[in-house]
């Protein structure tokens, strides 16, 4: 009863004019970015962060969610028909749906990704408002101590789950914690590592690093790639599935489903790991796994599912617990503190209209992409013929427009260029930036709750083994490490990884 009442206040907050507005414009960019190869959610979610300084922060949050699931919808497009994954967990559609469109299936292969994207979507909403409440109130038994151990097991979850070497996710991981020591201590007053320079006084933005690091990184790194696109736009026909065709997929997606509902709960899941074992089980249940890779209907249908039923679950534990899942859930968290909103169990409490009007968008946002991907298929494929050309330009020049307007300061230009450069860096170097992210958003609350913590024990560091909460997350955190440094584990996650990169 009380889950209905929570839910009618959602709908009546997500359903006023203003957010619905909004919540088309997230999915209608986000479904435009997953056509369009090369950016991706978190570079455009992380373009537009300075743009919701003005909005109000429900619409703010709305509009940024429809973008990163919106994404998940418009990727398949591109991977089908072009085969080039217009958003990265898409990367796998590439090895069926483009096939399928060879063979003239087009249609149909679009056809199960929205219809098993619109699926899992809904059920994993449905899900994130069935055990949002039960995590929050079992997160108001945390304190510092359980805190800090859970946001270790976080950034240990999200070095473990990277893509490539696991050294050098820790060193990602590492290097963003120390840029988030940047500015002035707020219990000394002290500043640190700022060189005299004013402006890094009150330390380096997120909105500065997440642009940079991704924006540009990606603009530049697409330049220089040679563009091909071998789109079988002509093949659209028959946007629907025959009986054959539905029985087929159907396991799939709910098998899907569930596999990305769970996975994208975890720390540096998100959407991508849900679909990479999605398509691994599937081929493994398969009778014909030799049909795979040949245009099987079950390539599509499961890992769609599974990618945005993650994409949706990812935001459980920022939601709840206040701890980011992926790159993108790093930058919905700095977007509710550019707002003044503390990330973690207090929303519910404190802010309900707004964490239940989020719930109720992506239910809006899921029957908004129905209508978007299939009946506009014909204007995502022109949206197809757009050269990089024209576009690159266009996108630098707002990226540099909205690091300008956080602060109408020069220095922020800079910042975003400085780490627009180390972005193209590390891409050459094969370093993610997302664990950079994800420490770097931590980093700053992780040190806060030791502090906390080692001040309320006065300095006995076993407070973090006595408490039973906080023992047992350093406990699977521990775990973690030693099960991926074992021979077998690290040789068949580099063997998952080195897939997706070819």
């Amino acid at each position: 009863m009380e889950l209905l009442q929570h839910l009618v206040l959602g709908f009546e907050t997500a359903l006023t004019l203003q957010n619905i507005a909004y919540c088309f414009i997230g999915v209608l960019v986000g479904t435009a970015i997953g056509v369009l190869p090369g950016l991706g959610p978190t570079a455009t979610i992380a373009m537009l962060l300075p743009i919701t300084y003005g909005l109000p922060p429900i619409a703010a949050l709305i509009m940024l969610a429809g973008i990163y699931y919106g994404a998940q919808y418009g990727g398949s497009t591109t991977a089908i028909l072009v085969n080039l994954p217009g958003e990265v967990s898409s990367v796998v559609t590439c090895l069926d749906g483009y096939q399928m469109a060879r063979q003239g299936r087009a249609g149909t292969a679009l056809a199960v990704a929205a219809l098993g994207s619109f699926f899992a979507g809904t059920v994993a909403t449905m899900l994130i408002a069935a055990f949002a409440p039960a995590l929050t109130a079992f997160a108001f038994e945390f304190g510092p101590t359980e805190y800090f151990s859970l946001m270790l097991l976080g950034l240990i979850g999200a070095v473990v789950l990277a893509h490539g070497s696991l050294v050098k996710a820790i060193s990602m991981v590492l290097l963003g914690l120390l840029l988030g020591l940047v500015g002035t201590d707020v219990n000394s007053g002290v500043q640190r590592f700022a060189f005299g320079i004013a402006p890094l006084a009150d330390g380096i933005g997120v909105v500065g690093v997440a642009m940079g690091a991704f924006a540009f990184a990606e603009i530049i790194l697409n330049v220089e790639r040679k563009e091909n696109r071998a789109a079988f736009i002509n093949r659209v026909k028959g946007l629907w599935l025959t009986k054959q065709e539905f029985q087929e997929a159907a396991p799939a997606v709910l098998r899907g489903t569930a596999l990305g509902s769970i996975l994208g709960v975890l720390p540096g899941g998100g959407s991508l790991l849900g679909a990479f074992a999605s398509y691994a089980v599937e081929k493994k249940l398969s009778k014909t796994p030799q049909n795979f890779g040949k245009g099987d209907i079950r390539g599509v249908a499961g890992p769609e599912a599974a990618n945005n039923a993650g994409a949706q679950t990812s935001f459980i534990p920022m939601l709840t617990l206040g701890i980011p899942a992926t790159a993108v859930m790093a930058l919905m968290m700095g977007a509710m503190m550019i707002h003044n909103i503390q990330p973690g169990p207090s929303v519910m409490s404190s802010n309900p209209a707004l964490f239940w009007g989020l719930i109720a968008s992506m239910w809006i946002g899921n029957a908004m992409l129905i209508l978007l991907n299939l009946p506009l298929i014909g204007f995502w494929i022109k949206l197809l013929a757009v050269p990089y050309k024209v576009l690159y330009p266009a996108i630098l020049l707002f990226c540099v427009i909205g690091s300008f307007s956080i602060n109408n300061s020069v220095f922020d230009i800079y910042i975003a260029a400085a780490f627009g450069v180390l972005g193209y860096i590390f891409a050459k170097l094969h370093c993610e930036p997302a664990p950079m992210l994800l420490g770097f958003v931590v980093g700053p609350l992780l040190e806060e709750n030791l502090r906390r913590a080692m001040l309320l024990s006065r300095g006995d560091a076993s407070v973090f083994f006595t408490q039973p909460i906080s023992a047992v997350l350093l406990l699977v955190a521990a775990g973690m490490i030693i099960l991926v440094t074992l021979p077998a584990i690290r040789k068949e996650r580099d063997h998952v990884f080195s897939e997706e990169e070819s």
